[in-house]
Formats: structure tokens, sequence, C-alpha cells
């Protein structure tokens, strides 16, 4: 299950933005951040699937969750200007970001390319 967090939390697991002028990427593994809001319809959309994917991946990488609603500061400091705006965070380089519902195929690939995260296969 992907796990909500606020901005005390993202400081400490993902970039304490405060204490680094420079990205330095807090986690011990890779991660995805989803940038939402409980009235946004693509965002309903999204959240069944990153939960899949935190399963699919369970122990390879995070998938966080913040409320911009709640969250302002941290929405603001990351300029999320729409909704969801999805952060793919690999454990060394900058994050990247993409926007809208995307498909769970374009989340996997970003998971593959950007990440470099590949499912573990169950025999």
């Amino acid at each position: 299950m992907s796990e909500r967090i606020n901005t005390v939390d993202f400081k400490s697991k993902v970039f304490d933005y405060e204490k680094n002028q420079e990205w330095k990427y807090e986690g011990d593994l890779p991660a995805i951040v989803d940038f939402y809001a409980d009235w946004c319809g693509p965002c309903k959309m999204v959240s069944p699937i990153l939960d899949q994917l935190s399963k699919d991946y369970e122990g390879l990488l995070h998938v966080y969750k913040v409320n911009t609603d709640e969250e302002q500061e941290l929405s603001s400091v990351f300029g999320i200007q729409s909704i969801p705006t999805i952060l793919f965070i690999p454990k060394e380089g900058k994050p990247q970001a993409a926007q809208g519902a995307l498909p769970k195929q374009a989340l996997e690939k970003a998971i593959k390319d950007v990440l470099g995260v590949e499912k573990a296969v169950h025999v």
C-alpha cells in the first residue's frame, strides 16, 4: 500500500529542502511521490494503480502520496501546478516529474527507465 506522508515525513524520507540547497535524496530505496487531492478525478484513477505497484515492487521502491490541499508548502516548493503530478526519484540523480493520470504501463516504464528498478519475478 502506498504511504501517505506530510511535510515533516517528506523532509526525513525524501528531501529536506530547508537544510539542502542541492537535491539530496534521503531515502534508502528509489521512490515515487504522488501529489494528489481527494477531489481530483484523475488522481482517483491513478491511486489504485500506485497501490498495486507498491505491492508489485515491495522492498524495491517506496510509493508515497502527498495531499496537495493539506501540504501546500510542499506543493509550492516543487512547483506543483496540476495534479496528479508524480515524481520519480532515483537513488542517485535528480527526480523527474510526470503530470496526469498515467496508465500502469507508463508508470512501469518510468520505474524501469528512471528508477532503474526491475520487478522481482516470483517463481
